[in-house]
Parts: C-alpha cells; sequence; structure tokens
C-alpha cells in the first residue's frame, strides 16, 4: 500500500507542476508585463521631460539658452553654471536656513499632532464633537486671510525679522495632520489600550508606548508633507523677513529673476541644487509615504 500511495502522491504533484508552470510564463502574460512596463517608462520620461530640460538648460550658455531652434543637448556642457550660481548668491546659507526651518517645523509637528489627535480619538471629555468641528474649520479659512492679523501679532510680540512666525504654529498642530492622524488612530483597536491599562500604564505611556509604534505611516506623511511645504513656502518668509541671510532657499531663487531678465542657465542650475532634498526624502519615504496614504480611514 505505501508504495501505490507514494506513487499517486508522486503522479499528482508531477501533474500539479505541469498544469501551473504553463499558466505562471505563459506568452500572453510576459507579453502582458513587458507592454505595462514599456507604458509605465513612456509616462514616466513624459513626466521627467520638466527635469531633463532643466538638467540641460542649467549647462548651457546664455547665446545656447535662447538659440533658434532649440536644443536638447549643449555643445559644451558647462559645469562651471553651479559654481557661478553659488557665487553669485549664497544659496548654501539659504539652503541651510531652510533646513533649519523644515527641523524645527517637522519637530513641532510630531510633538503636538500625536497629543492632540490621541484625544480626539481616544479620550472622552466636554464638547469633544463641537472642539473637533471648530478644528476642521480652520481647514476652510484661507491662509491669505490670516495674513495681516498674525503679521499685527507678532509685530506686537517682537518676533517680525526672526523665524518665530515660521515656526512657532507647528506646535499648536496642523488641523490636515491632526485629522489624518485621528483617522489612523482610529485604526488601532482599543483593546491595546485596555490591556496596556490592566499591565498599569498611564495615558502618557499608552501613547509613547502603544500607539505611536504603531502610528509610523501616517508620521512619514507628515513629517513628507511638512518637509515639502516648509522647503517650498514663499509668501510668510518674504513677509516676516527682512535680512537677506536670514532668506530660505524658496526666496533666494527668486533672486536670479532680474527686473529686465532672467539668467536661465544659473537659475536652473540653482533650481535643480535646491530640488536634490526633496526628490533623496521621497525616494527613501516613498514606501511608508504611500503606504500611509492608503491606510488611512481603513477600519481594521
Amino acid at each position: 500500500m505505501q508504495p501505490e500511495l507514494a506513487t499517486r502522491l508522486n503522479t499528482t504533484a508531477t501533474t500539479t507542476r505541469k498544469k501551473a508552470a504553463p499558466g505562471k510564463y505563459t506568452p500572453g502574460k510576459v507579453l502582458g508585463y513587458i507592454a505595462v512596463y514599456a507604458l509605465l517608462i513612456f509616462v514616466a520620461l513624459i513626466f521627467m521631460i520638466p527635469l531633463l530640460w532643466m538638467f540641460s538648460t542649467s549647462l548651457k550658455t546664455r547665446a545656447e539658452v535662447f538659440a533658434w531652434p532649440p536644443s536638447w543637448l549643449p555643445a559644451n556642457p558647462n559645469w562651471q553654471n553651479y559654481t557661478n550660481a553659488f557665487n553669485k548668491y549664497p544659496l548654501a546659507q539659504f539652503m541651510l536656513n531652510s533646513a533649519f526651518l523644515v527641523a524645527v517645523n517637522i519637530i513641532g509637528h510630531l510633538v503636538s499632532v500625536p497629543i492632540i489627535a490621541y484625544g480626539f480619538a481616544r479620550l472622552r471629555f466636554p464638547g469633544k464633537p463641537i472642539l473637533f468641528v471648530l478644528m476642521l474649520s480652520t481647514m476652510m479659512v484661507p491662509g491669505q486671510i490670516k495674513l495681516i492679523p498674525l503679521y499685527s501679532m507678532y509685530s506686537r510680540l517682537g518676533m517680525i525679522n526672526t523665524y518665530w512666525p515660521l515656526t512657532l504654529p507647528s506646535f499648536f498642530g496642523e488641523a490636515f495632520f491632526i485629522f489624518l492622524m485621528i483617522q489612523y488612530m482610529r485604526t488601532i483597536p482599543k483593546d491595546l489600550d485596555e490591556a496596556a491599562r490592566i499591565d498599569g500604564a498611564g495615558t502618557w505611556t499608552i501613547l509613547y508606548r502603544v500607539i505611536l509604534p504603531l502610528c509610523i505611516p501616517p508620521m512619514t506623511v507628515m513629517t513628507v508633507f511638512t518637509f515639502l511645504w516648509t522647503w517650498n513656502e514663499f509668501l510668510q518668509p518674504i513677509i516676516y523677513l527682512n535680512n537677506f541671510s536670514s532668506y530660505p532657499i524658496s526666496v533666494g531663487l527668486a533672486f536670479f529673476q532680474g527686473r529686465y531678465g532672467v539668467e536661465w542657465n544659473l537659475f536652473m542650475a540653482a533650481t535643480l541644487v535646491s530640488l536634490a532634498p526633496v526628490l533623496i526624502l521621497y525616494f527613501f519615504a516613498q514606501k511608508h509615504l504611500i503606504g500611509g496614504i492608503a491606510t488611512v480611514g481603513l477600519k481594521g
């Protein structure tokens, strides 16, 4: 009986492999994969055209920039444009200023947003629905409307021409990030909170030892968005800052645009340098970024 059983098992396994193998590597599936990847590469190249054109322009001379018909590749790549861009304006200082603002704002959001979101998502207190609606309603107020009263307030506090107006609001939370974190925290089972309380953990311990380690995806989204918004912010720095050496890179790039003309080759070189930190950040954070956005609001 045993040899017969072994023969049957071998025959069944062989038949299964024969049936499964053709379905895994059929010519139709291979052609389908090739077509999909070819389409994705083609679309990616289309979206990269502005970036490639910027890189090409950054290596051209002033005459080549305005030559007609335009050429994709410069006759002699002029790498000196990058050195000239840094020599013309203190781009390194501008980027350090932006990096400081980004770091402080990220810290502010990572400190304030989880605390506020945890209160709305897990705790019970009087007026919670009203406060939640008021918090969400602040997202509907355009930022330009708040510029004059905020400027007046910061002026009376002596904070004009300092980084306080550009960093202090992050320590009071951002409505969009708070809502994002609340929705994610609601997907975490409350059984974890109850188990921690049985073990003697308090509210702060539950937040920092139980909830936050599970909130890496939304915190990554918050970090990336804060980086992008702070790095690209132009209006507020130009309003609150008056010192040339205090300007971030978003304002520093504007100096390449003169009243009567633009040095496009230097401007493109400086712009590409300013884009490098953003591209590097997205490259390392894309997995958590896409996963965090996809899972927010899904009940588990």
